[in-house]
């Protein structure tokens, strides 16, 4: 059988071909492909502690940081998401020794 592609929007209703296609492949084995085989109990759990962790890595916390008038105009004028932007700029500058030491 040769594979058929179509694309569907939300609004679109199932022709009744369309519905017995789905119903065919749903009674199809699953076949596994040699070179991707299913991950076990252990990889999966390995892959959750990583994401967990870099969620970890990535959630934000509120500091108080005191800045002249000058930098606040110029940083909301970044636009929506300046504090992001700041945030990323501060990071960026902390990684850059050269850079840091010019500010020490």
């Amino acid at each position: 059988m040769a594979i058929r592609k179509y694309e569907l929007s939300a609004e679109q209703k199932l022709m009744e071909e369309q519905i017995n296609m789905v119903r065919e492949a749903a009674k199809r084995p699953i076949v596994t492909d040699d070179d991707n085989p299913e991950l076990t109990d252990e990889q999966l759990a390995s892959f959750r502690r990583v994401h967990e962790d870099r969620q970890a890595d990535r959630k934000r916390q509120n500091v108080t940081l005191r800045l002249t008038p000058q930098t606040i105009r110029k940083a909301k004028s970044l636009g929506k998401g300046y504090s992001g932007i700041l945030s990323r700029i501060v990071e960026s500058v902390l990684d850059d020794p050269a850079v840091l030491r010019k500010y020490l």
